[in-house]
Order: C-alpha cells, then structure tokens, then sequence
C-alpha cells in the first residue's frame, strides 16, 4: 500500500521534478494550455456552482461558500490527479452525478415562484448529514467539484503525464472557473431571469454527463457546449431587456390613464 502511494503521488513531492517544471519555459506553455482547457471544460461546473449559491440569504454567503469550495476543489484536485490513470473506472460517479442534477432541477422548478397562491407550510431546510445550510451548500459544491473534475484531469493527462504540471495547470483553472462562477453570481442577482436558464443549461449538463459513461461513450465537444452557454445568455438578456420595456411601457399607459 505504500508502495503504491508513493508510486501515485511521490512526484509532487519531487523538488528536483518541480524546479524543472518552475524553470521550463516548454512546461510553461503547456500548463497556460492547461489552464484554458479546464476553463472551457468548466464552464457547465460554474454554472451549476453560481445556482447552487442562489439558496444562501446574502452575497457575503454566496461568496464565502464559493471560497470554501476553491480550496476543498484544489485538495480534491490534488488527490484525484494521482489516481487519475483510474478514474476511467469510475463512470458511476458521472451517474450519480447526473441524477443529482436532475434533482436540482426537480428541485428548483417544482417550487413556487414569485406571485403563485400557495398554502404555505413550514419550510425544512435542506441539510445534509445536519450541518447549516451554508456548509450544506459548500460541501454540495465539492460534490460537484469531484463529478467535473474526472473530465478535466483525464483531458490533462492525455496532454501532459507530469502530475505537477497538471497539478498547476488545473490550479490556475480553477481559480479562474470560481471567477466566472462569481460573476455569473452576480448577474443573477441583476437579472433574474439568468437562474431559470441555469436550470436550463443544467438539464443539458446532466444528459451531457451521463452520455458520457463508457456504455454509451458520446460526448458534445466543450467548444459546442461553450457556443450553447453563450447563445442562451444572448437569448436570455434578450428576454430581460425586452420584459423590461414592455413593463416599462405599460406603467407609462397606467400613468397616461390616469
């Protein structure tokens, strides 16, 4: 057993293997192509962490959970990087995986929205194995951050078998999904009609999962995926700025009458 362990994860623990990396600009260049590949294959996992953050009460919240998750993310990354030539065998996770997002969709559409009639109940938060709603929320985003990573860190060891450069690479990709993640966030907040189409998007990202798995072996190209995240958002801003003068137009018609 140590044997193995010291087999998976002795070379980050290599000075001599870090200094190379440090000092190579090839490397280099490698890991910033790391970086953008797992922000492209990362733009389904902000956006389902940018939802997830929608039940805290306030920003501070929100931002404090994703925080929590970027370094529970970069121990998750570390450790899954080393067993990462067998996550192959994992596809159970992405099963899971996609049922669980499923659920949050279940979840998000089956409440009332703003202006229903419903007989109001006592609400139970959701909790998970008793903790607060905020530690809720963030170990359900390092749920998330398991389930996404296995794509990212097989991509990466197809292009580079030194586990410290992946290891960066990934780094520098994670801070910077957790960056649109916030921002997306607080767009949210600005335009309400952004968390409907995560939801959306979400659908989408749980069928993409679940194609994945080795029985049916289909996947849809992380740029195609990319080009689908920007058309919604196009087609959503387009909804807002149109609701907006329609609203508009009709409260200059109430005043007018009057």
């Amino acid at each position: 057993m140590l044997h193995l362990i010291e087999q998976l994860y002795g070379p980050f623990f290599s000075a001599a293997n870090w200094g190379n990396v440090v000092t190579s600009a090839n490397d280099w260049l490698i890991i910033l192509s790391l970086a953008i590949i797992e922000c492209l294959l990362s733009v389904d996992n902000a956006v389902v962490l940018a939802a997830q953050t929608q039940s805290l009460d306030n920003l501070q919240e929100r931002e404090k959970s994703l925080f929590y998750g970027l370094w529970g993310a970069y121990v998750f990354r570390f450790l899954i990087i080393g067993i990462g030539t067998y996550l192959i065998s994992f596809w159970e996770i992405k099963v899971l995986g996609a049922a669980y997002l499923g659920y949050l969709v279940y979840r998000y559409f089956s409440q009332p929205k703003a202006g229903e009639t419903v007989e109001k109940k006592p609400k139970k938060q959701r909790r998970f194995f008793g903790l607060s709603k905020f530690w809720s929320v963030v170990l359900q985003i390092e749920m998330m951050d398991i389930v996404f990573s296995i794509d990212s860190v097989l991509a990466s060891l197809a292009i580079s078998d030194n586990p410290v450069i992946v290891l960066i690479g990934g780094m520098i990709g994670i801070a910077c999904m957790r960056g649109i993640a916030e921002v997306i966030m607080r767009l949210m907040r600005k335009i309400p009609e952004l968390e409907t189409m995560a939801y959306c998007l979400i659908v989408l990202i749980a069928i993409k999962l679940f194609i994945s798995i080795p029985a049916i072996g289909w996947d849809i190209p992380a740029t195609a995926f990319g080009g689908i995240v920007l058309a919604a958002f196009v087609v959503t801003l387009a909804i807002h700025f149109w609701r907006r003068r329609r609203n508009r137009g009709q409260q200059l018609e109430e005043r007018m009458r009057k």
